[in-house]
């Protein structure tokens, strides 16, 4: 006789990985649960990517008031209030959280609140009460913020990415540890509503992940507007004074200052959030925190899978519904592809001019002898850059030498984070930038900007 279980799938987390994972499996007619402690959506709609988007835009609007100078309107700041601006953040948060609930119950989702702790392959106890059984169990528990030592989140003088995110008042002076893509869009984000900014980086370079020649350029127009940075520097400690906090820094020449701030905002990386879920009762261990995860996302316990922050994958949300997807399609007996090709995988920053990219850089490209050409457009031949005003910026394409294979793509300019697709479409679809340059793009349109970027490659750029 078969076993029987309560569901065919049971998700913990409910974050992007997790619920993409169960209106996928719900999809393909299997019966799934998802457990949930906190709101529906996860960090990323709920303290992440969303309220921080929307932190973003208010931003911009907030900036667009010099132009409207520039027209002769007098702009009168005195009333502005950013305790409306955080909350036209929670309310976009909190509309989309809403949303995933719809969805997931539109689909036949069963949603369960509450902690579950893994008790074996196919069980999971509910707030220490509630037994759920499953045939397949997919681990998708997200990540938090992570500590640095002499910084804990108190949430008051030193944030965390959700403290800052919470806050209704704006800080005189702020500093940022960490110039990683969460660091930029703060310092982007405070800088724009006349917050003086400190950016601190341990390593040489802001966005380290990132394209040389675009963040060198990002690294100066943030300067032009007045945020201070100082690369391969450390923060080393803090000393309260009142509501504020005077920070000890040290540079890799071993050069001390202090510098007097009311918040630092700890934004140096995440933490997986695999402790304290019951992974000791099935005999999974865990490397830095991350979970082992094989083909399809499938730990080395038959049945378990696990997706999104907890494995060592790029930690952002698109990644983990691909992988949600993946999994559960693999438990339904499809044929995805077991893995996703990280070259494939898009990265996008939302400061001012965005940036985003997919592929080698030509850091990683000269670290593995791999040999490449490069082609650079700058957004200035573009007139509809130049029209609205958004001439900084540039499309660099890496190819391979002879073929034109694409191997990288980047962007740093307007609309970055829209325009990559293109790009990653052709190379998904093994085009060449023949094949872009072939498609007759409109004009004007930021997308021209691609087009010429794939005519540089063949040598027959028109506008530079």
């Amino acid at each position: 006789m078969a076993e029987s279980f309560n569901y065919e799938v049971v998700i913990l987390g409910a974050g992007p990985g997790g619920y993409v994972a169960a209106i996928r499996a719900a999809q393909l007619k299997l019966s799934v649960a998802i457990i949930e402690k906190e709101k529906l959506g996860g960090v990323c709609l709920n303290v992440g990517c969303i309220p921080s988007k929307s932190l973003i835009y208010q931003a911009e609007v907030f900036r667009s008031a010099a132009a409207l100078e520039q027209m002769g309107i007098e702009v009168d700041r005195s009333n502005f209030d950013y305790a409306k601006v955080q909350a036209a953040s929670r309310k976009a948060a909190d509309t989309l959280s809403k949303g995933v609930a719809f969805l997931l119950k539109k689909n036949g989702v069963t949603v369960i609140p509450g902690t579950g702790i893994i008790q074996s392959a196919h069980e999971v106890k509910v707030d220490g009460v509630r037994v759920v059984t499953c045939r397949n169990l997919i681990i998708a528990t997200g990540s938090r913020p992570r500590e640095i030592p002499g910084f804990a989140f108190d949430e008051k003088r030193v944030l965390s990415s959700t403290g800052a995110l919470m806050l209704t008042q704006l800080p005189k002076r702020l500093l940022i540890v960490g110039a990683g893509a969460i660091g930029i869009e703060f310092a982007h984000i405070m800088n724009s509503f006349g917050v003086t900014v400190n950016l601190v980086e341990m390593l040489d370079r802001i966005l380290p992940l990132e394209d040389d020649e675009v963040t060198e350029l990002l690294r100066k127009l943030l300067v032009k507007r007045g945020v201070t940075i100082s690369t391969s520097t450390k923060a080393m400690s803090m000393t309260a004074t009142g509501s504020g906090a005077d920070v000890l820094l040290e540079d890799a020449a071993g050069k001390r200052q202090t510098i007097a701030v009311d918040n630092i905002l700890v934004v140096t990386g995440r933490t997986p959030n695999t402790d304290n879920i019951g992974l000791e009762n099935i005999g999974i261990s865990t490397g830095r925190g991350f979970i082992p995860a094989g083909d399809y996302g499938e730990t080395a316990v038959r049945g378990v899978y696990a997706i999104g922050d907890v494995v060592p994958t790029p930690l952002l949300a698109h990644v983990a519904s691909k992988e949600g997807e993946v999994a559960v399609e693999h438990i339904a007996g499809l044929s995805p592809s077991p893995r996703i090709d990280p070259t494939t995988i898009p990265g996008a920053i939302y400061c001012e001019p965005q940036i985003a990219g997919f592929g080698i850089t030509e850091r990683t490209a000269k670290e593995r002898g791999i040999t490449y050409e490069k082609a650079l457009f700058p957004y200035r031949g573009a007139g509809k850059a130049v029209a609205v005003g958004a001439p900084d910026g540039f499309v660099k394409l890496l190819t391979s030498p002879g073929t034109h294979d694409l191997l990288g793509a980047h962007i740093i300019g307007r609309e970055a984070a829209e325009l990559i697709h293109e790009l990653l479409l052709a190379k998904s679809a093994e085009l060449l930038p023949s094949d872009i340059i072939s498609m007759i793009h409109a004009h004007p349109t930021l997308s021209e900007t691609i087009v010429e970027a794939a005519r540089m490659v063949e040598g027959r750029a028109i506008h530079v």
